[in-house]
């Protein structure tokens, strides 16, 4: 795949998407973060669960891996994206890598917990005049193979 420039107008869009998007998700509004997929969208987003296919199916999963793991303990999550690197595939596709953290703040606890850090790999398309995820893998950074040649 040959990189094309990315102009600061697409990149700026790109930004603002992800910021909605992760206001929806860090507010538990998982329908409304669901949506930011296109229809038949794929989430992938932690080791050990499979992934979710559709609008639908990724607002299920999500309800229920915070049922899982935060149902007993209230929690404020935020997730932190930076490094975003984007490339227009030759499809006009948007290939994004970036970095997040999570920071997880609990009530009463001045220090919060950063984690996990990772990478994610999107796929965007344009559709309507915006930006839809038609993918999205994340990869742990705790279960990644460092060794370097």
């Amino acid at each position: 795949m040959s990189a094309t420039a990315i102009s600061t107008d697409v990149y700026t869009q790109v930004q603002q998407f992800y910021a909605r998007q992760m206001h929806a998700l860090d507010a538990c509004r998982f329908d409304e973060y669901a949506a930011t997929f296109t229809e038949d969208g794929e989430f992938s987003h932690t080791p050990g669960r499979p992934a979710a296919h559709t609008r639908d199916g990724i607002a299920r999963e999500l309800r229920a891996f915070h049922e899982e793991r935060f149902a007993t303990e209230p929690v404020q999550r935020r997730h932190w994206f930076n490094m975003i690197h984007l490339i227009e595939a030759p499809d006009g596709s948007l290939r994004s890598t970036f970095y997040v953290l999570v920071v997880t703040s609990r009530p009463g606890e001045r220090q919060p917990e950063i984690a996990p850090s990772c990478v994610v790999h999107d796929v965007l398309i344009r559709a309507d005049g915006g930006l839809l995820n038609r993918s999205r893998r994340v990869e742990h950074d705790y279960l990644l193979d460092l060794k370097r040649t």
